[in-house]
């Protein structure tokens, strides 16, 4: 039963991993094309996410013994956390700077369908990532799976701030849209290194 969940650790990483990084690629050329730090943002968010999968992917590409197994879980683990933090840094500093030099993002409805297409496919496969990762007891798969939770805030701020840009014209959505990815992302971040700290 073990393996079999192992299996699907695996492919839900693989999944994730392929996923985000088409998305990524895609939001990232569309977000520097429009100047639009948000879309800019969550496209590096999906790269980040693609190397936290890549990191389960290691995790669970073959079967350990005991030892072994919860030394890579606890390395996994501060991997996962330290993700976050990466990305963190560049947001903050991009989104900042746009609203402070007041650079006008381009309106752009392609950043509205990345964010809706991610609003609609990452909530089912965080929900079965955390669901595996319970009946593995693995820490490191649920604390993927809460990244790809934040992933789906994050799509729903890009949302916002994409689309008030959009419809409105209101430039500083999107960098605020982005600050608030950041802030997000460093209180994930925070949490999953407490977690590990508690052990």
């Amino acid at each position: 039963m073990k393996e079999t969940y192992r299996k699907k650790a695996l492919f839900l990483s693989f999944a994730t991993v392929i996923y985000n990084i088409v998305e990524g690629v895609v939001a990232v050329i569309v977000g520097f094309l429009t100047n639009s730090s948000a879309l800019f943002a969550f496209g590096l968010d999906s790269f980040i996410e693609s190397l936290s999968g890549s990191v389960m992917i290691w995790r669970f590409g073959k079967p350990r013994d005991f030892e072994d197994e919860e030394r890579v879980e606890q390395k996994a683990r501060k991997l996962v956390a330290y993700t976050f933090f990466i990305l963190a840094a560049y947001v903050f500093y991009d989104a900042t700077s746009q609203l402070l030099a007041r650079e006008e993002p381009e309106k752009s409805l392609f950043g509205i369908v990345i964010a809706v297409l991610s609003l609609l496919i990452m909530p089912s496969l965080a929900v079965a990532k955390r669901r595996t990762g319970e009946q593995l007891k693995s820490k490191s798969l649920i604390a993927d799976s809460q990244q790809t939770f934040a992933c789906v805030i994050m799509s729903g701020t890009l949302l916002l701030g994409v689309g008030l840009n959009y419809a409105f014209g209101l430039w500083w959505a999107d960098p605020v849209a982005g600050i608030a990815i950041g802030l997000l992302l460093l209180h994930e971040g925070k949490e999953a290194l407490e977690e590990e700290e508690d052990e």
